[in-house]
């Protein structure tokens, strides 16, 4: 069974809350790597993990928020300036997202829209409708309860034989049951302890948990409150540079 290695590079929250690294995770295996999200803080944690950007073959966007997409107009800036990518990137994610990667490099970095680039750039709106081959990847994006404005979406990846689901930002909503069923892993949001707008809080998905028919579950993208409580948290959490291999056993616990 081929095996796949899963790296929070960043497990925080938009405002860095236990000093992490905003939303970042790294996924590779023998035939493909790929991100999923790329908060503004990424390419700094990819040096600091020692992950090299140019093997980069994807970058999957669960929405368009900073903490979520923000680091992708750096790690485009180096490949201009710096590393001389050659090899092509694909970024996928929600309606709108090339406009708004563009307009967020152009506003960054005046004039690099325009720059010439040494490798090709693709990009990829996700439909609810049907999954979309990027690759060896199947992904499949289902509707998330969250900002509009983001166009948010969770995703369930399939490759090599296994599954990986990630619900984004987003309040409870029985999609995230499709999105999980059968999943290897499920990495799943809890900003809060108890519920707040617009995303999963601790409570509901313990209360939930058993409807999420997923083999692991991993949370991440926890506030100063949820942080303050991993010592009497029932479920698994990341925390920045945490590796995990599947298929593994696993622990209940973080670290």
């Amino acid at each position: 069974m081929k095996k796949w290695i899963v790296q929070f590079l960043g497990s925080g929250d938009a405002f860095g809350s236990g000093g992490r690294f905003q939303t970042c995770i790294y996924v590779q295996s023998e035939t493909a790597r790929f991100l999923i999200d790329c908060g503004a803080s990424s390419l700094i944690a990819m040096k600091r993990f020692g992950v090299d950007p140019n093997l980069i073959e994807s970058i999957l966007l669960t929405h368009l928020h900073g903490d979520h997409f923000g680091g992708i107009p750096f790690l485009i800036r180096e490949t201009q300036i710096l590393s001389r990518r050659t090899a092509p990137l694909v970024i996928a994610g929600p309606p709108g997202l090339e406009r708004r990667i563009r307009d967020t490099m152009e506003n960054l970095f005046p004039g690099s829209p325009g720059q010439e680039q040494a490798f090709p750039l693709r990009f990829i709106e996700l439909s609810h409708e049907r999954p979309s081959q990027i690759g060896p990847l199947a992904v499949h994006s289902y509707k998330a309860i969250h900002t509009p404005g983001t166009h948010p979406h969770s995703l369930r990846v399939e490759w090599d034989g296994k599954v990986l689901a990630y619900t984004g930002d987003t309040e409870w909503t029985e999609d995230l049951v499709r999105a999980a069923e059968g999943a290897d892993l499920l990495v799943c949001e809890s900003f809060t302890f108890e519920k707040k707008k617009n995303h999963l809080d601790y409570q509901n998905l313990l209360a939930r948990r058993v409807d999420l028919r997923c083999s692991r579950l991993i949370l991440t993208h926890m506030s100063d409150d949820m942080l303050s409580r991993l010592p009497d948290i029932g479920i698994e959490w990341a925390e920045d540079g945490k590796r995990i291999s599947l298929p593994d056993p696993g622990s209940r616990k973080g670290g």
